[in-house]
């Protein structure tokens, strides 16, 4: 596996990355989506030529912003997914004194409309069913079942260490990666005997829901694409809308909370959140939760009675 050089093409630069232990370490079809859409990114045409034809000592942040404009044509998902898998490439090549610096960070990824997607309890019932029915996908089920009971992230979620739960107790308590809110919550008594089972099988290491093959001795936890990646391969196995996402989750188990009639104060308690307008985001107007408002209010009654 030979190194880059400065006049090595974009397209070098990628196969050095894909040709790399750290790509080889990366699950099956991680690897397969990966492959994909960094062929996708050479193919791209910018200014009358591939992109993987450019030299990447040549490549600028229009260059890649054109790119990105182009790959928008598929959906917003698709565009972020593929400067992300680039930027991952690209760093790689830095590791190794290629280049001193990555454009790729440097263009302005779009967010697109907020996604009011959300999990019926049936399909997280249905998906949870078929991972942990599979070994392979127990770790994965492990962090969808963590993250919508508890409504966390799942970016938590998937480091989360043993010394963050108290089995005994049924209780978890942690401090979030992003707002670093501490919340102190129950685990349910379905998600704390699946965790006990976990334990018997990967408490010899600190994370609850690592890679279920080690990697050089290590059992390290999933990366978000390797999670969102098998998320989809147990959503095609269960035959579920291949439109949800992991990321949904915390914005269903918010909405459920809505509709339950539990107060926003209730709710960041559980969330981590210290205002409503940063838990706004999470919440879904859905016709259950104005349907039991109303009637709470008194509109199901007959005012002319």
């Amino acid at each position: 596996m030979n190194i880059p050089k400065a006049s090595s093409k974009l397209q070098e630069v990628i196969d050095f990355y894909s040709e790399s232990a750290i790509f080889g370490r990366l699950a099956a079809s991680t690897q397969k989506d990966y492959d994909i859409h960094l062929a996708a990114v050479c193919k791209t045409v910018v200014e009358g030529k591939a992109l993987g034809d450019y030299r990447h000592k040549n490549i600028k942040v229009r260059h890649l912003t054109q790119a990105y404009e182009a790959w928008l044509s598929v959906g917003i998902r698709t565009a972020n997914y593929r400067k992300t898998v680039l930027a991952t490439a690209w760093k790689h090549s830095m590791r190794h004194d290629v280049m001193t610096h990555n454009p790729v960070a440097l263009v302005q990824a779009k967010s697109g409309q907020q996604r009011r997607v959300l999990w019926s309890t049936d399909q997280v019932q249905k998906f949870l069913s078929v991972a942990y029915g599979d070994f392979r996908w127990r770790s994965i089920g492990l962090i969808v079942h963590m993250a919508y009971d508890w409504g966390q992230r799942v970016g938590d979620m998937r480091v989360l260490k043993w010394d963050k739960l108290d089995l005994t107790q049924c209780r978890m308590d942690i401090t979030q990666s992003k707002r670093n809110a501490e919340v102190h919550l129950p685990i349910s008594a379905g998600l704390c005997d699946m965790l006990r089972q976990q334990k018997e099988d990967f408490g010899f290491q600190e994370y609850v829901a690592p890679r279920v093959k080690p990697r050089t001795n290590a059992y390290p936890p999933y990366d978000k694409i390797e999670i969102s990646s098998l998320i989809n391969d147990v959503l095609a196995e269960a035959k579920l809308p291949m439109t949800l996402t992991a990321m949904d989750l915390r914005r269903t188990a918010v909405t459920e909370m809505m509709e339950g009639g539990v107060d926003l104060a209730g709710i960041m308690q559980v969330t981590g959140h210290k205002n409503v307008a940063s838990l706004k985001p999470y919440m879904v107007n859905t016709f259950s939760g104005a349907s039991k408002a109303l009637a709470a209010r008194g509109n199901d009654k007959d005012e002319h009675s």
